[in-house]
């Protein structure tokens, strides 16, 4: 090992509560969506995910949540493991985790939620039933239902199945429970804020009693497995919350309407005096979701100040905390003040699952970065029940998406058009397996389209999956010809056995007069500083909400034209947190102005002449950029289709898409390739 003499306390042995761990790197808590069996157990590929981590060198494992039975949910039966559906089913396959899982010298605890309430999604509620909820609230998805309040036998059903809990993951051999949560705005946090709380019986009122459902839960887990068992809590310090679906943007000035600062103190010391041994604390709730889930647009490390202000006020209270911390220098730095007692890493494990391993190595340099876009973890759980990640496409699928080495006498020469990252994927994958990949690249460097859209401060780790790449290629020694563009004579079937087309995209045109003053969004991003004072921005989707934030960092003074009702209406991110807390952003920017439901209809030497519902405007640009979209570079694939060599197209070459479906483009066909 060659560990940074700063980072060696992150891999000390050490104890979170009552629980003995190798080191200080957690694997953070993340929903096991399409993880589960039909009975409430854990599926091979819900194991084998966990699994994987824990050969990555993590000290501490906690699931994400799972549930046990609100019978006033009627969540269907598979979509998370759940310990009291089928005991029997969730004993022997939790066994066979745990025992794997400690075979590696890691702990793994078994996150389990009370319910969703309010922000149960859609697809989870019965027809013609409304959601429950501490008190007649608004559904977080459509305002315009009231949830309906739970009553007490509902409560006290599900304080119940929190007992057989305890006993069934004591029994299966998990280190201990964590609840879920007095967070992020589910069920036990809105019985906990009084701004979704207004009952009037023994769970409402004071902070005692609004506590009183999470404080039941603690004592019926150590009524089932024994005092002696270790209970966590997943536990936001503060909300962030402005109004229904309006969270607060980072150091905004607001009224706080959810749990503020002084309030999310006095609840932990109840809380921790309750039974909860340790707090796995961040901020925010489902109606500021891009604080619980931050974005790239949020800070690193951005939960460090409220866990400062939380272990200052209660230093005995330990500390589990995210966000952001992939990191050694902060994650060391944020142990050595003693901020935190254990760093959990959540998304980075799903985009690396040797992250711990390698930076104890001395090697972050090789680590595979978490974008922090939330394409494929939580923008695939919030549309698609599943959880992946969108750089390792391996992610919660890693037995069955395991690369296999290529028979020598079927190893291929491939040709490889295009250096961007569905290219440079394309390429890692074949090399792994055995074939030769060769990259010829037009420009003088890798990384098509995310060269530009990584400038902006907050897209760092755009440029950093570039430069992983480029290691990556480097090692496995791949061929690569840069300043070298293919053409259509280049395809010769006695030089190629096989031909993959990652030519990218090419940007849409404005059709309007003066549109060749028009400079292209990738163009701009890299040429921000020479762009003048006055930038306009035709198009409001990412590539143009991004750009406009960028320059106005630099003092550009921005105006961003869209045809559209709103910003991000089209091509917007996937994930709502992104999505909100870019949009917020945009709007609450000073010196970015935002014209909606205008057209462009010419460019001038100066300016712009815009069609708006209050009639034609000026607006003045030094430099006009569009950002309309992007179509596929397809110019190729007739001459590769009339050399007769096989060939494939993948990334935006393919279908203009975004990072995650460039890579897992490439992988896809790259691991099968015979």
């Amino acid at each position: 090992m060659n560990t940074k003499t700063e980072w060696r306390l992150l891999f000390e042995p050490t104890r979170v509560g009552s629980i003995a761990v190798k080191n200080r790197y957690a694997m953070g808590p993340m929903g096991p969506l399409g993880l589960a069996t039909p009975g409430g157990g854990w599926s091979p590929r819900g194991i084998e995910y966990y699994v994987r981590r824990a050969q990555g060198g993590v000290g501490l494992i906690i699931t994400g949540v799972c549930q046990v039975t609100n019978p006033a949910e009627h969540l269907p039966a598979g979509a998370l493991p759940n310990p009291v559906l089928n005991p029997a089913e969730f004993l022997s396959t939790s066994r066979e985790l745990t025992e794997r899982v400690h075979a590696y010298g890691a702990k793994i605890v078994f996150q389990a939620g009370a319910g969703f309430g309010r922000v149960i999604v859609p697809g989870m509620v019965p027809h013609g039933s409304a959601p429950v909820a501490p008190s007649a609230i608004p559904y977080r998805w459509d305002p315009s239902v009231t949830c309906r309040e739970m009553t007490t036998d509902e409560i006290h059903a599900v304080v119940g199945n929190f007992r057989a809990t305890g006993a069934l993951a004591k029994a299966a051999g998990f280190d201990g429970i964590q609840v879920h949560a007095v967070h992020e705005g589910y069920l036990l946090d809105q019985f906990a804020i009084e701004f979704y709380n207004h009952r009037t019986d023994e769970y409402g009122g004071s902070l005692e009693n609004r506590l009183r459902f999470a404080t039941e839960i603690a004592s019926a887990i150590h009524a089932g497995a024994g005092d002696e068992y270790p209970v966590q809590l997943r536990y936001s310090l503060r909300s962030m919350v402005k109004d229904w679906g309006v969270g607060a943007l980072p150091d905004e000035d607001f009224v706080e309407r959810g749990r503020d600062t002084e309030e999310g103190i006095a609840a932990a010391r109840m809380l921790h005096d309750a039974g909860y041994e340790v707090l796995d604390v961040d901020a925010g709730t489902y109606d500021s979701w891009f604080w619980n889930h931050p974005p790239m647009y949020q800070k690193k490390g951005l939960f460090l100040p409220f866990a400062k202000v939380l272990k200052e006020a209660c230093p005995d209270i330990p500390l589990i905390v995210a966000g952001r911390l992939d990191d050694p220098d902060l994650a060391a730095s944020a142990v050595r003040d003693g901020i935190v007692d254990m760093v959990s890493l959540a998304r980075p494990l799903l985009a690396d699952p040797d992250i711990v391993r390698k930076i104890e190595s001395g090697h972050p340099e090789a680590v595979r970065p978490c974008l922090s876009c939330q394409e494929g973890c939580i923008g695939r759980i919030e549309h698609y029940v599943s959880l992946r990640c969108a750089v390792n496409p391996m992610t919660a699928r890693e037995r069955e998406y395991q690369l296999v080495a290529v028979q020598p006498r079927n190893a291929k020469r491939v040709l490889i058009v295009g250096g961007g990252l569905a290219g440079m994927e394309a390429a890692r994958v074949l090399a792994v397996r055995g074939h030769t990949p060769v990259i010829h690249e037009k420009a003088e460097r890798l990384g098509g389209v995310v060269i530009a859209g990584g400038q902006p401060s907050f897209k760092e780790d755009d440029l950093a999956l570039i430069a992983w790449y480029e290691r990556e290629l480097q090692s496995l020694g791949v061929e690569v010809h840069l300043g070298d563009a293919v053409h259509p004579g280049d395809f010769d079937p006695q030089q190629w056995d096989h031909v993959i087309l990652a030519s990218g995209s090419v940007p849409n045109r404005l059709p309007v007069p003066g549109a060749e003053r028009a400079i292209d969004a990738c163009d701009a991003l890299l040429e921000q500083d020479s762009l003048g004072h006055d930038v306009a921005i035709i198009g409001g989707g990412l590539t143009g909400c991004e750009l406009g934030l960028s320059l106005r960092e630099r003092n550009h003074n921005v105006t961003i034209v869209e045809m559209l009702d709103d910003v991000l209406e089209k091509n917007s991110p996937l994930c709502m947190a992104n999505e909100s807390m870019l949009h917020e952003m945009v709007h609450a920017t000073a010196g970015i102005g935002v014209a909606t439901k205008a057209r462009v209809s010419a460019i001038g030497s100066s300016d712009i002449s815009v069609d708006t519902p209050a009639g034609p405007q000026r607006v003045a640009a030094d430099s006009v950029v569009t950002a309309i979209g992007y179509r596929p570079n397809t110019e190729l694939v007739e001459a590769i289709r009339d050399s007769g060599i096989p060939f494939n197209v993948i990334g935006d070459a393919r279908r203009c898409a975004n990072i995650m479906y460039a890579i897992w483009d490439a992988f896809e066909v790259a691991s099968h390739l015979e």
